[in-house]
């Protein structure tokens, strides 16, 4: 039973499949609000987002890493609220071209989604902050995007190996205001999931702010 009573009007445990987009005009349309989730290949996102959402097939995991190769869209219980998992970046067995096409539609997505309320960047505890995971944190600083950071698989390290980890992550990350949550975080016991999930209600149950002029 969920311990965050907030979350009996916005529920994980109701997400359901929408839509895989290739482009950004191929998106649901954009209003309501979404949270998007990023992550090197093989950093656990997919698992985290099953975990997030009672549902062990709702985001395809695999033991070969780069299967997300769309941008797939996860419909929650209330009207036009919507979590989504971007495609992952790193090992996929694919063309040079077809790489470079993901990326290029992914910074449309990023840049151009109005809807966009925050970005999940989910990165694995025992090699934390890689080329790709700066890139998204010097992003989301620049484009002043609100970020929580998954340190994922922490079951894998011992709790005072995981806690000296988190400390390193934390330190190199003190610069960057975007980063509103850093959460030690693991598929397989739960640690960080309450946590998790109390943050993205708060950004999707949250005003959005005035559009610019």
């Amino acid at each position: 039973m969920d311990s965050d009573l907030t979350q009996k009007n916005l529920s994980f445990n109701s997400a359901r499949f929408m839509v895989s987009a290739s482009k950004l005009n191929e998106c649901p349309a954009d209003i309501g609000a979404e949270v998007a989730f990023a992550g090197r290949s093989n950093a656990g996102k997919s698992s985290a987002l099953n975990t997030i959402t009672v549902n062990g097939k709702l985001a395809r995991t695999s033991k070969t890493p780069g299967r997300t190769r769309l941008i797939n869209f996860f419909s929650l219980n209330r009207e036009n609220t919507r979590l989504v998992d971007l495609p992952g970046y790193g090992y996929a067995r694919v063309s040079r071209d077809m790489k470079d096409d993901w990326q290029t539609h992914l910074g449309h997505y990023l840049n151009d989604r109005r809807c966009l309320r925050g970005l999940v960047l989910v990165m694995d505890i025992r090699h934390p902050l890689t080329e790709f995971d700066q890139t998204m944190v010097q992003w989301c600083q620049h484009n002043t995007m609100p970020l929580m950071i998954l340190a994922t698989k922490s079951d894998k390290l011992k709790f005072g190996q995981a806690k000296t980890a988190m400390l390193g992550i934390r330190q190199k990350l003190n610069e960057f205001s975007c980063v509103q949550h850093l959460i030690m975080f693991s598929s397989s016991n739960k640690t960080g999931l309450d946590e998790c999930r109390q943050a993205l209600v708060h950004w999707l149950e949250a005003e959005p702010e005035a559009a610019e002029e």
